[in-house]
This record gives structure tokens, sequence and C-alpha cells, in this order.
């Protein structure tokens, strides 16, 4: 988030002192939030408060750090007092939305946080470069200086920084192994942590703005390195399109994270394809392979985002809105743009890819628009989501035993939790009464997962019998330890499987749950059923196919108790009494599958 860097190769003291001081004064701050929080002094009315302070205090002085020496000082007073404004409003509003009895801590959560950062560091850009060129839109190489230039810097900051903890945390083990304890613990003391990690930040900010021309070469052999994996993933994206046809969609979509793979695809063909072309062709740059790789990206990036689009829609078509979807929208909208502009530049008369100049500013001004969107009441994904799944509700499109209530509850911030309320209150409409209870239901939870359903009708609902069976008398009726229920990681959506069969030959049946990959056993004994063991083998991801096809079978010789066969793999029960030397239950599923050493041989 900063482009600061002296033509004359030495920053002036008052500059060092500046950084170091706004450096210190961030860390004191983070650490006064610590305290704030640590004390238990936020609550729902002060929560926006903390984290617009939150977002004030890991952001502005960033900016700070990068603006100084750069920005002409006017730009820099009034560049940081919109990014103020813009990201204690982004932090106070999620504060709002944010739900505080779940446990979570009070700070911005990872996705605004993550993303806020990436759009400051290209909006910092954009103004750093218009600020330099006197003019709203800088040239394509001010942008392009700047920008690879302040990655590289930012890269190595925290690389000294994680060194600086290497070595801090290498210091107090070898003061520890002399007795002297104090120091291990003192550079683990908040009040030590917070401003030395920032301090040493800005002072890495610093020493690189000194260094410029250093930083410059391990840019240059960065971008080279980085250029010639173009030819690599250009081949790779091309023979996936070619084989795509004889494939079919079908494969792709088994995955149930195509989109998100060739987005990712997508970005990192962008991110070379810059690298590759730096600032345009040039007498002796690029190389004719990284020339042809070039114009194969270009074209092979729109299909990529197309068939991400795609997928996208149809998944948004048959499970709606989640907020994992709606940044899956954002992205694909963003891409959409780079593919255009790529695609269009490679056919475009002129140099070598001219084009891409203009679609990477109009993508960098698309992106922040977009963040800021995203984090604002204009297109917070929490809200979009509770709303298109209540309408799918409504509609029928969903019926209430398979709507995710836990989704609402903890998922989706305080919008779901709002509509779960209402959910939970609503005395008229279709399946009123239905919907109701399972609202209620899930208002009651503490936690998604790890903790026992205690209604009955939910529970079989959760669940479905192998072969169309039923369950044994007082399986789902028994009241569990939350962490023991054998139903805990099964949902709406995501059900689990079971099959009910004798095992051990004594004409009662006991019960297998295929819960997430996690495979135990039950028996009943005295009417209480308890955990007696867990099928060995690997687990697979058609197994759920398998035996909601019926396709398993149970061996007829228990001994102690017979194997289950499922879409012809035999998987032996291994029982809860053997145990590790030391008396730990161990890695069951694991530990059967490895082999006895062979012999010795003399």
């Amino acid at each position: 988030m900063f482009a600061g860097e002296t033509d004359h190769g030495q920053a002036s003291r008052p500059i060092a002192i500046a950084r170091v001081a706004i450096g210190f004064a961030q860390g004191l701050a983070l650490y006064g939030l610590n305290e704030w929080e640590k004390h238990g002094l936020i609550d729902g009315v002060s929560s926006p408060l903390f984290c617009a302070c939150a977002m004030l205090i890991l952001f502005l002085p960033v900016v700070l750090l990068g603006g100084l020496d750069t920005l002409r000082t006017r730009t820099l007073v009034i560049w940081g007092a919109a990014v103020a404004v813009v990201v204690a409003a982004l932090g106070a509003y999620h504060g709002t939305i944010a739900v505080p009895d779940l446990g979570a801590e009070h700070w911005p959560g990872p996705p605004l946080v993550i993303f806020t950062a990436v759009g400051l560091f290209i909006a910092h850009h954009l103004v750093t470069g218009a600020d330099a060129d006197r003019r709203w839109i800088a040239s394509y190489d001010r942008y392009f200086e700047q920008t690879w230039k302040d990655g590289v810097r930012l890269a190595l900051a925290v690389l000294f920084v994680g060194a600086l903890w290497l070595l801090l945390w290498l210091g107090g083990a070898l003061f520890d192994l002399i007795g002297i304890k104090w120091v291990g613990e003192t550079i683990q003391k908040p009040w030590f942590a917070f401003p030395a990690t920032t301090t040493f930040f800005a002072l890495a900010i610093h020493l690189t703005d000194v260094r410029a021309s250093l930083v410059r070469g391990i840019r240059t052999v960065a971008l080279t390195l980085l250029s010639w994996l173009l030819p690599v993933m250009a081949v790779i994206g091309a023979g996936f399109l070619i084989a795509l046809p004889f494939t079919g969609l079908t494969l792709l979509w088994d995955t149930k994270s195509a989109a998100s793979i060739l987005l990712s695809a997508a970005a990192a063909l962008i991110v070379l394809l810059n690298a590759a072309y730096q600032e345009g062709e040039a007498e002796d740059h690029p190389p004719v392979a990284l020339k042809w790789a070039g114009r194969v990206t270009g074209v092979i990036i729109a299909p990529l985002v197309a068939i991400a689009a795609y997928g996208l829609i149809l998944r948004i078509g048959q499970y709606g809105l989640t907020p994992d979807r709606i940044y899956g929208v954002a992205c694909t909208i963003v891409a959409v743009v780079y593919s255009v502009g790529y695609a269009a530049s490679v056919f475009w008369p002129g140099p070598w890819l001219k084009r891409l100049e203009v679609t990477n500013v109009i993508a960098a001004h698309l992106v922040v628009a977009v963040l800021l969107a995203l984090f604002s009441p204009l297109a917070n994904p929490s809200r979009l989501s509770v709303n298109d799944q209540l309408a799918r509700l409504d509609r029928g499109a969903v019926t209430p035993d398979k709507f995710d209530y836990l989704f609402l509850r903890f998922e989706a911030g305080k919008p779901g939790m709002d509509a779960l309320k209402g959910l939970a209150a609503r005395k008229t409409g279709p399946n009123a009464a239905e919907i109701a209870r399972r609202a209620a239901s899930a208002l009651a939870r503490k936690a998604r997962y790890g903790e026992a359903t205690t209604s009955v009708v939910e529970r079989k609902e959760l669940v479905r019998v192998a072969g169309g069976g039923a369950f044994p008398v007082g399986f789902l009726e028994q009241t569990w330890k939350s962490f023991e229920d054998p139903l805990q990681n099964c949902e709406p959506g995501r059900l689990c499987d079971a099959v009910v069969a004798d095992l051990d030959g004594d004409a009662s049946p006991e019960v297998v749950v295929f819960a997430m990959g996690d495979r135990r056993v039950y028996r009943q004994a005295g009417g209480v059923w308890t955990r007696i063991g867990t099928l060995s083998g690997s687990y697979c991801d058609k197994d759920g196919e398998a035996l909601k096809a019926g396709q398993f079978a149970v061996n007829a010789d228990p001994n102690p108790l017979a194997d289950v066969v499922v879409a012809g793999r035999r998987l032996r029960v291994v029982p809860e009494s053997d145990k590790c030397p030391d008396g730990t239950a161990g890695d069951v599923a694991i530990v059967s599958e490895i082999k006895p050493p062979p012999p010795e041989t003399k």
C-alpha cells in the first residue's frame, strides 16, 4: 500500500524517524485494542466502534508509511483522511452485522481484512501514480513501476518481520536452556509483541526505500522467473481445454469446486502474463517464446472464465446464494473484464498485447468498486444470501425439512439471526408450524457441529439407512452427550449414511454411521447404545452413493465382528478395545492400513 522511493538512494532522517514512530504507535494502539477485548469491555453496542478502531489502526499507518516522501503533503492528507473514513466505516458496518454470542473474537474477520488490504494496495497505487504524473489516470509505465516494486517491498518486509520472530524465539529458547525463562515469556507478552512487530515492519519499509536499486533488482529477477512459468501454465490451460470436449463437464461438476479452481487458474494466468508483459514490447523484450505464450494465454483465459461462470450459475440455480458464491460472482465479474480485454489485445493491431494496459487500469478500478460494494450495505453477502434463501423457502424451491436453518444461525451474521427469529415466530403461510419449530430448534443450538440434535423427527431427516431399512428402537431416541452423538456432523443437504446389520451374530443389529469421513460402529447393551469400534480402510467420496444404491454387504463370519463390504471394498471393524500401549485409542482408520514389516533375513 505504498509507493515510495528516494531518487538519490537515501531517505532523509526525518522520514526515517517518522516511519519508525508510526510503526511504534501502531503497535501500542493494537495492544490497547487487545486489552480492550481481553477485559470483556465489548458488547453489541461497542462492537461496531471496536471494529472501526481495529480497521483504522491496521491500515491507516501502513498507508502513511507508503505515502511519506512519495505523495505531496496535500495529497497525503486528503488520501489519508479518505482511507480513515472508508476503513472505519467498513469496520463499523462489520461490527453491526456480526453476532456477538457465537463465541468468536470481536476483531474484523479474515475476509474483510484480506480484501481490504488488496483493495487498498490497488487504490493506493492508483492515487500515487496519478499524483506523480499530475493527472487523474497515470501512464501505464508509472503504475507498473510502482506496483510491482512495492509488491516486492511488502514481501521483503513480511520476511524481515518473520526472521525477527524466529530470532526472538530462538533467543528465548537459548535463555530457557539455562533457566532464564523471563526472556521467552517477555517476547510473548502482547505489550512487547505488538510494538515490536509493527516497529520492525516500519523499519523494513524504510530500509527497502533506502535500498531502492536493490529492490528493483529483486523485482526484475522475480518477474523474469515468473514470466518463464507462463509457457508452462499456457500449455496446461490449453491442454485442459482441448481435453474437455472428450471428458465432458460431468466430471468437472462432480468435484463441487470447479468454479473456484477454474477462476484460480485464470488468476494465475493473468499474473504470469503481466509478469511477462512488464512494460510492454521493447527491442529485446520479450523473447519469441513468451510472445506466443502470451497470445495463447490471452485467448484461453476467456473459456476458463466462461466455464467457471456457467458452473457458478448452475450451482446458484440449484442451491441459491451463499456468501462464498457471492464472492465467486464478484471474482467472476472481474475475471470477465480481464478475459475480454486480454482476448481483444491478442487480436488488436499494433504492438504486442498493447491493449492489455487499458484492461489492467479498468480492472483495477473495478476491483476497488466491487470490494467496497461487498463489504458495505450495497452488496453485503450475508444479507443477499439470507434474502435469497428465504425466497427459495417461500416459493417452495426448498422444502422446510431440507432448508439449512443452521446456515442462518451460524454463517450469515446478524441478517441470518434476524431472519431465523422471524421464521421461529412465523404463524401463517404454508408449513408455518414446521418452519417455526425447526427455526426455534436452530436458535437453541450453541454450535453448528459437535452438538446433539434433540428432536427425533429432525434426527431422522439427517441420516438415511442403506437399503431402505430402519434404525433399531432407541438409537435415535437416546440422549447423547454432545461430542458422542453419532449424528453430530450430519446436517440437511449433507446427509449421513448408516448401515444397520448384525455384525456379531447375536441376532441384534449394530449400527454403522458414515459421517464426514468417520465410520463409527454402535451396539446396544442394557438398553443403552455405545460406540464399540470404527471401520478401517480408506474413506472414498463414492461411499455415500454406493450406500444409497444399496451396494453394501456384511460377511457371514463375525470374528469377533463381521466386516462391512461397501462397493466391493471390505472394511474391517476395529474394536475400541484395540488401544495403543499408552492406553489411547489412536487413529484406528489409519493404523489399520499399516502393514507389519517383513521378517528379518539373515
